[in-house]
């Protein structure tokens, strides 16, 4: 069974979703690792009996220290991916060289990179927004796409348009973490 490490800040809802749907079922969640040490997705870890690494990214003065006790922590699990499930932070090639990983981008790449996506997208010019999944690279959010899922934007309020793009959130990551490691079963 191919082995899968979860890094997230904040409430966990996409990891839990991988939990859902695909722990023990097709792939090993070895690892979760956020960087907040009061992030919801914390949680979803315990519950779950996955083991979980807490490294507080405020406790080091680089982004290059950081990711170096992230890599350090990562490589003890010896996962097969890496995905980043709102894991809000800006990787250092001291990461993107040494994990194979994936983020989920709320947005259709390559537009509106970084923070916001959810909100620059609805309210560009476009007539569709969606999300993105991409291998990740130094360059922010600006690794090779290896999938994206659109909606059309027409007649839905921010509100209704920030729900349907967490929902595409769930099964494109899942589409995409099955692409990645078991390319002959993508959905």
């Amino acid at each position: 069974m191919k082995k899968i490490a979860v890094l997230f800040s904040g409430k966990g809802s996409n990891f839990a979703h991988i939990v859902k749907t695909l722990h023990f079922k097709e792939f090993e969640v070895v690892v979760a690792l956020t960087n907040n040490p009061s992030a919801k997705g914390i949680e979803v870890a315990k519950s779950a009996s996955i083991p979980l690494e807490i490294i507080d990214s405020k406790m080091y003065k680089s982004r290059e220290s950081f990711d170096t006790a992230v890599v350090e922590r990562l490589k003890v699990y010896n996962a097969d991916l890496t995905i980043l499930a709102g894991f809000m932070r800006i990787l250092t090639p001291v990461f993107t060289e040494e994990i194979t990983s994936i983020n989920l981008h709320p947005s259709l790449l390559p537009r509106h990179k970084g923070l916001n996506a959810i909100e620059k997208s609805y309210e560009d010019r476009f007539p569709n927004g969606g999300v993105s999944i991409h291998y990740v690279s130094s360059e922010l959010d600006g690794g090779k796409v290896i999938l994206q899922k659109e909606i059309s934007k027409t007649g839905l309020s921010f509100d209704l348009y920030d729900e349907k793009i967490r929902n595409l959130e769930k099964g494109a990551l899942v589409e995409a973490i099955r692409t990645v490691l078991l390319p002959n079963k993508g959905q």
